[in-house]
């Protein structure tokens, strides 16, 4: 395997040295003695709860190169790197390996979308060219460099998603990537009790376009609040605006979009192109975002029809959007339980509504970080609910304003939390049900999956 760091390389970009002699080949990096491979630099970061320091004999022991350290206390190992500070090292790695890099860079960032997008990316591009992007959602102040700290000198392209739940989030990372292509994908509430507005969302992410040099291209939703602070953000960084949806002057621009329970068939109009396109991922939200990845591909000047014929083969990621049957193949489970918005509650449902079945059932788990909002984000969801379930169960205090404004038909139980909600569920299917399980990653809708997946048989319709 091919190094990705040598010995010189590792001090020149960090500025640190090696307690001894050694000639360390790095072929990966590492913040986890768990996932940790023989080859990898561990870097032990130090957080409010725990110190990657006391794991440096486990790393060793596993086969780490190197570990880059900034407490050398009772260590002589020579394959410590010094530094001053391990996450001021692992930035450092991430500018010193964007600045190597000579392919082609996209940025996502969105309320709603990214890793979607930046999944569906590295499929599109990975049929074109070396592809290198986080294997999870890696997009905040650790997963950003670790990204590009990871990213080998020979790809073609490089994908980097950065989230944000706070003002001022978005633009150091940005400035990090350095991007040629910026995509937001979508301006809806998550996060809007930390960040007060919409605007100040769209403001925050628009950000992102800021960072763009100049000729650069962004692409941005065309139905999406803060359309004023996209174009001034490309004004200001002398960046072409690309605009994506439904509308008819748009840049990027899908028609004849035909959605089914098992995807959609759509055509995808950039620019002078037009390509076909078969999505194997149920719902009108997905197909926007794979007219992003597909407008990405035409902003590089690459393959557009070898990118598109390359997306049938995209498959929802784990609590992303997957369909499977349970309990022996008697009911399909629509698995979105990673994470929530309203917008994605919203678009979810819709997907449910497609799915045939004798009943549908929704499975809702509270949106976090809505703050003063939350009360009334999750009342607003109740007509949405009532039109596309059969039979809604809620959990969390901000899901009862939704689960109260149901129509009594349609309420199926309440609870505080997962654990609680878990076997009520389970004992509420019946054989021919759809359900889908959503909710945000602190309501725990994992706990609902599991229980869901484990049931061996249910009682007939």
């Amino acid at each position: 395997m091919t190094a990705l760091w040598t010995r010189a390389e590792l001090e020149a970009a960090t500025g640190g040295h090696f307690l001894g002699a050694c000639t360390p080949e790095v072929t990966g990096i590492s913040i986890d003695t768990r996932t940790l491979t023989p080859g990898d630099l561990f870097i032990a970061l130090q957080g409010d709860n725990s110190d990657g320091h006391t794991h440096i004999a486990t790393a060793l022991g596993k086969g780490a190169a190197a570990v880059l350290v900034h407490n050398t206390t009772g260590q002589t190992d020579p394959r410590l790197l010094v530094v001053q500070d391990t996450l001021h090292g692992l930035q450092a790695l991430a500018a010193a390996a964007r600045t190597r890099f000579s392919g082609k860079v996209v940025a996502i960032t969105g309320s709603v979308g990214k890793t979607t997008t930046k999944e569906m990316l590295r499929v599109a591009l990975s049929a074109l060219g070396p592809t290198h992007a986080a294997e999870a959602s890696y997009n905040n102040h650790w997963g950003v460099p670790l990204t590009l700290a990871r990213l080998p000198q020979n790809a073609a392209f490089c994908i980097s998603e950065i989230g944000m739940n706070h003002p001022g989030e978005i633009l150091p990372l940005a400035r990090m990537v350095k991007p040629d292509v910026a995509v937001i994908s979508t301006i809806a509430s998550a996060h809007l009790g930390h960040m007060g507005s919409l605007d100040a969302i769209a403001q925050e992410k628009a950000t992102l376009i800021a960072a763009l040099p100049a000729g650069g291209i962004a692409i941005v939703p065309d139905d999406a609040h803060g359309q004023p602070f996209f174009e001034s953000a490309a004004q200001t960084a002398h960046a072409t605006l690309w605009q994506s949806g439904l509308q008819a002057n748009s840049f990027a621009r899908l028609s004849a979009l035909n959605t089914q329970p098992n995807g959609s068939t759509f055509t995808a109009h950039i620019g002078a192109q037009n390509v076909a396109v078969t999505l194997n991922a149920p719902g009108a939200h997905l197909a926007r975002n794979a007219l992003n990845a597909l407008a990405v591909v035409a902003a590089f000047g690459a393959d557009l029809p070898r990118a598109a014929a390359a997306l049938a083969t995209f498959v929802p990621g784990k609590g992303r959007g997957a369909l499977t049957t349970i309990a022996g193949g008697a009911i399909t489970l629509l698995d979105e339980s990673y994470n929530a918005s309203a917008t994605s509650i919203r678009a979810t449902l819709d997907v449910l509504r497609l799915v045939p079945a004798q009943r549908h059932i929704a499975v809702l788990g509270d949106i976090r970080e809505l703050g003063e909002f939350a009360i009334s984000e999750h009342a607003a969801l109740a007509p949405a609910a009532a039109t596309c379930a059969d039979l809604v169960f809620c959990c969390g205090p901000h899901m009862k304003s939704l689960f109260d404004a149901l129509p009594h038909a349609k309420q199926g139980a309440w609870a505080d939390s997962s654990a609680s909600l878990a076997p009520l569920v389970c004992a509420a299917l019946r054989k021919g049900d759809a359900v889908l399980v959503k909710g945000s990653l602190g309501s725990r809708m994992r706990t609902i999956i599991e229980a869901l997946t484990g049931l061996n048989t249910v009682e007939p319709a």
